[in-house]
C-alpha cells in the first residue's frame, strides 16, 4: 500500500506539493451532503451497509442506482447527473471497473470530494492498475475533487454522525460534547481498530483512512486535522511514504497550532542498511531516520501499536506540565513498588512531598502504610473514603507535582467514584491524573468512567503511562527551547575547499588519508599522517612522528581495516615498523589481490580515550543525516547511536551526545577525564554541514573513531563514500 520512493531528493526540500489545508479539504471533512454510488437492496454490499451506516448524518443523504427507485424508503436516482444538488462528496461503492466513470462523473458535476472502496490498483504492483490509478488521480485533481483512496475503509466523523464505510464501524454511547481525538491511518483495518477505543468509553472525534494515498494521503488529513477545532490530539498510524517531506510539512502546521501528533511507524525493518559500506550506514537505517525526523518535527513516536491512543488520549487532556513530579497514590503497595520501579526506568521524577502534604499523609494513612511517594494508602480507605481524596488533593496541591497517579489493582464499583473524585481535582488544580488499570479486567467497572473523565488519562500499563509522561515533559521542553538560531560552525572557503578534494576523487570511495583532508577543510581535527609505499620510507616516517605509531593499509577496497587485518599498533621501534609493514601488506593483498593499494600510513599512536564514531548517510527519502555513537571495533555490536537530519547546530549535537546510552562515559567515569562535550558537539555540527552542503555528492561519511581524551579530540580513521551521482559527475 506504500507507495515506491522517488529518486533521491535534495537537502530536506521533499515535498512535490503543499499539502492540503482544511479549507481545501472542508467538502471531505464536514460534508453538508453525501452521495452512495452504489447504493444497493442487496444486504451486506458495500453500497447497503454504507447507506445504513450513514443512516445517521446529520446532513443530507443521496442515493444512485439506476437498477432502483427507492431503497429502503429514499429515492434512488440514477446517476450524480440527476441528484436534486451538487453533493459535496461522493462515495463510490463500485467496482474496480466502474471507478474512472465515477471520476468523470464527479468532475463533470463539480463534486468537492469523493471515497473510493475499490481494490486492484497500485497495490497489485501490476503496471496497468498502477497507471489506471495515475490516470484517476490526474483526472480528480484536475477537476478539483478530493480523492480518497483508492482501497479505502472509509472515514468516520462522529460528531456529526458521517460514518463513511461499508465496515461495521465502532459507535461510542454518545458523540463527543468537546475537542476529541482524530485517528489518521494507512492502515483501514487498524485505524478503524483504533477506532473501536470508543466502545470503551475512549473520546474519538474522527478516523481517517486513506488506503492507496492516490490524492490525499496521511500528510493532508493531519495537516487539516492540525486546523481542526475539534480535533485536541492527532494518533497517526503510518507505513511510509515516498514524499516524507510533506508528512514534516502537515507536522509544522500541528507545531504551530500546538497541536500533539502520537506517531506509531509499522515496517520498521532495516533492509536498506544491509548494503551499507560503512558503520554509520549499518546503524543509521531507515526507521531511526524517521524517528530522527518525527522528533525534529516534533512529533511524539509511540513504541506499540497498543499505546498509540493511551498517549495521545493523555497529550490530549493533560496540558502544559505545571512541575516535574508525579506523586503515585495507591491502595497496594506492591503497584505502588510497581510505578517506582517504572519511574525509574523512564527517568519520571518521583519527589517526596512538601510539609503540608506531608502533614496530610501522615494524618490520614495509617502506620503500616506510607506516608511518602509514593504513597501506600492502605486498603483502610475502604472504611473512610475521606482519607483517599484528602491524600490525593494533598499531592495536587503540591507544586512538586504536575501529576497525580492512581494504580486501580481491582475492578470494582466501589472503586469508580475515585476518577471522578481524580477529574474533579486536576480540574481544581490544573494538573493531569492517570489511571493505571492493573486489574485484568481490562473493561471492569470503572474503565469507561476514567476514560471518560476530561482531566484523567488511563492507561492499562504502568511503563507505558511513565513513558507517556516522559514525553509530554520532553514535547513541553522542546516547545519551551524555542527555534534554534543557525550558525555555522565550519570555515566560510570550507564548502569550496571540500568541492575541490571531491572534484579530484577517482573512485566510489575516498580512503582514509583523501577522507581526513576533506574532514579537516570543514575543521575536524584528524591524526596527522605519512603516506609510504616501502618499508624503509615507513621508518623514516615513523621516526619523524616519534614512537609509538601506527601502520594502516590505505586502499578503497579495504573501508574495514580491523576485519582485513591491515592495521598494526603501538609500534615502538625501526625492526617493528618494517615487520608490521610487510604483515599489513600481505593481508592487504590476500584480501582484496586485484585491488589499488596506495601504500601504508604511518601516524603517531593517539593515547586511549573514550572512542566515538561520527558519520553521515544520505537517506533516500530525507536526504543527508548525522549521526553520533560509541565508536571503535565494537560500534555495531554496541549499537549505540543517535540519528539526526542534516546540518545540525552545535546544541542539537550535545543533545546528541546526551541521549547516547554510554553518555555517562563522556561526563569523567572512573578515573578517565572528563570530555569537552561542546569541542565533540562541534564535530558531529562540521560533519553534519559537510553532509548537507554536498548532499547530491556524498553517500557514506565514516569518521571512526574519534578518540577523545579530556580536551583533546582527534579523528583517527575515516572514510567517504561519493554517489554514483557525484562520480559519475566528479570522478
Amino acid at each position: 500500500m506504500t507507495p515506491d520512493a522517488p529518486s533521491p531528493p535534495d537537502g530536506r526540500a521533499l515535498a512535490r506539493r503543499p499539502v492540503y489545508r482544511r479549507t481545501e479539504l472542508l467538502k471531505l471533512l464536514e460534508p453538508q451532503s453525501i452521495a452512495v454510488v452504489g447504493a444497493s437492496a442487496r444486504a451486506g454490499s458495500f453500497g447497503e451497509r454504507t447507506a445504513r451506516n450513514l443512516s445517521g448524518f446529520a446532513g443530507r443523504l443521496h442515493l444512485i442506482n439506476p437498477r432502483y427507485e427507492t431503497l429502503a424508503g429514499k429515492p434512488c436516482f440514477p446517476s450524480i447527473a440527476a441528484l436534486p444538488e451538487v453533493p459535496d462528496m461522493v462515495v463510490a461503492a463500485t467496482p474496480m471497473e466502474a471507478c474512472e466513470g465515477v471520476v468523470k462523473d464527479c468532475v463533470a458535476a463539480g463534486v468537492g470530494a469523493l471515497v473510493m472502496y475499490a481494490a486492484g490498483f497500485a497495490e497489485t504492483g501490476k503496471p496497468e492498475r498502477i497507471a489506471l490509478q495515475h490516470r484517476l488521480v490526474a483526472m480528480a485533481r484536475e477537476g478539483g475533487v478530493r480523492l480518497v483512496g483508492p482501497n479505502c475503509l472509509g472515514l468516520t466523523d462522529y460528531v456529526r454522525g458521517a460514518e463513511i464505510s461499508f465496515t461495521a464501524v465502532p459507535r461510542p454511547a454518545a458523540p463527543p460534547t468537546r475537542p476529541a481525538i482524530g485517528i489518521v491511518s494507512q492502515s483501514g483495518n487498524l485505524g478503524f481498530a483504533l477506532a473501536q477505543s470508543v466502545e470503551a468509553g475512549a473520546q474519538v472525534a474522527r478516523v481517517l483512512t486513506c488506503g492507496n494515498s492516490g490524492d490525499v494521503d496521511v500528510a493532508d488529513l493531519v495537516a487539516a486535522l492540525a486546523e481542526d477545532p475539534g480535533c485536541s490530539a492527532i494518533a497517526l498510524l503510518f507505513e511510509g511514504m515516498a514524499e516524507p517531506g510533506r508528512l514534516m510539512e502537515a507536522a509544522e502546521i500541528a507545531w504551530r497550532e500546538n497541536k500533539p501528533i502520537v506517531v506509531h511507524k509499522l515496517g520498521t525493518g532495516e533492509q536498506g542498511a544491509q548494503a551499507a559500506m560503512s558503520h554509520t550506514g549499518s546503524l543509521a537505517g531507515t526507521d531511526a531516520v524517521y524517528r530522527a525526523a518525527f522528533e525534529q518535527a516534533g512529533m511524539v513516536h509511540s513504541e506499540t501499536f497498543e499505546g498509540l491512543l493511551e498517549l495521545t488520549s493523555f497529550l490530549s487532556k493533560a496540558g502544559t506540565p505545571r512541575a516535574p513530579g508525579v506523586a503515585v497514590v495507591s491502595t497496594s503497595g506492591g503497584a505502588a513498588i510497581m510505578a517506582a520501579d517504572r519511574a525509574e526506568a523512564r527517568e519520571v521524577a518521583l519527589p517526596q512531598p512538601g510539609p503540608e502534604a506531608r502533614a496530610v499523609l501522615e494524618a490520614r494513612i495509617p502506620e503500616f502504610g506510607s506516608a511518602r511517594n509514593p504513597c501506600d494508602v492502605t486498603a483502610q480507605v475502604l472504611n473512610d473514603p475521606n482519607s483517599l481524596r484528602d491524600c490525593m488533593e494533598a499531592l495536587f496541591a503540591d507544586p512538586a507535582y504536575g501529576v497525580v497517579l492512581v494504580p486501580n489493582g481491582y475492578a470494582y464499583d466501589v472503586a469508580t467514584p475515585r476518577f471522578r473524585v481524580m477529574g474533579e481535582l486536576a480540574a481544581k488544580y490544573d494538573k493531569a491524573a492517570c489511571v493505571v488499570w492493573t486489574a485484568q479486567w481490562l473493561e471492569g467497572p470503572g474503565a469507561r468512567e476514567a476514560e471518560g473523565e476530561e482531566r484523567v488519562a488511563l492507561f492499562r500499563s504502568m511503563d507505558r503511562c511513565m513513558a507517556a509522561i516522559a514525553a509530554w515533559h520532553a514535547r513541553n521542553a522542546k516547545r519551551g527551547a524555542g527555534a534554534a538560531i543557525a550558525t555555522r560552525a565550519a570555515p566560510p572557503e570550507a564548502r569550496a575547499e571540500a568541492a575541490a578534494l571531491l572534484d579530484a576523487a577517482r573512485s566510489a570511495v575516498l580512503g582514509e588519508r583523501e577522507a581526513k583532508s576533506v574532514l579537516a577543510a570543514y575543521g575536524v581535527p584528524v591524526v596527522r599522517e605519512t603516506l609510504s609505499t616501502d618499508a624503509e620510507a615507513a621508518v623514516t616516517a615513523a621516526e619523524a612522528a616519534g614512537y609509538p605509531v601506527v601502520l594502516k593499509v590505505e586502499s578503497p577496497a579495504l573501508p574495514h581495516k580491523t576485519e582485513a587485518g591491515v592495521i598494526r599498533l603501538n609500534l615502538g621501534s625501526a625492526d617493528a615498523v618494517r615487520d608490521a609493514f610487510a604483515a599489513v601488506m600481505a593481508n592487504a593483498r590476500r584480501h582484496a589481490p586485484a585491488a589499488p593499494i596506495n601504500g601504508v600510513l604511518v601516524q603517531p599512536m593517539v593515547p586511549q580515550g573514550i572512542e566515538i564514531v561520527i558519520g553521515a548517510r544520505r537517506d533516500p527519502l530525507f536526504g543527508p543525516t548525522v549521526l553520533v555513537g560509541m565508536g571503535g571495533v565494537l560500534v555495531e555490536l554496541l549499537r549505540d547511536s543517535v540519528v539526526a537530519l542534516a546540518p545540525v547546530s552545535q546544541a542539537e549535537g550535545r543533545d546528541m551526545l546526551g541521549r547516547l546510552k554510554g553518555a555517562r562515559l563522556l561526563s569523567g567515569f572512573r578515573n578517565m577525564p572528563a570530555v569537552d562535550l561542546g569541542a565533540l558537539a562541534g564535530i558531529v555540527q562540521r560533519v553534519s554541514e559537510l553532509a548537507a552542503d554536498h548532499g547530491d555528492r556524498i553517500a557514506e561519511i565514516d569518521v571512526n573513531p574519534v578518540i577523545c581524551t579530556g580536551p583533546r579530540l582527534v579523528a583517527v580513521d575515516a572514510l567517504i563514500g561519493l554517489s554514483p551521482r557525484g562520480v559519475a559527475q566528479h570522478g
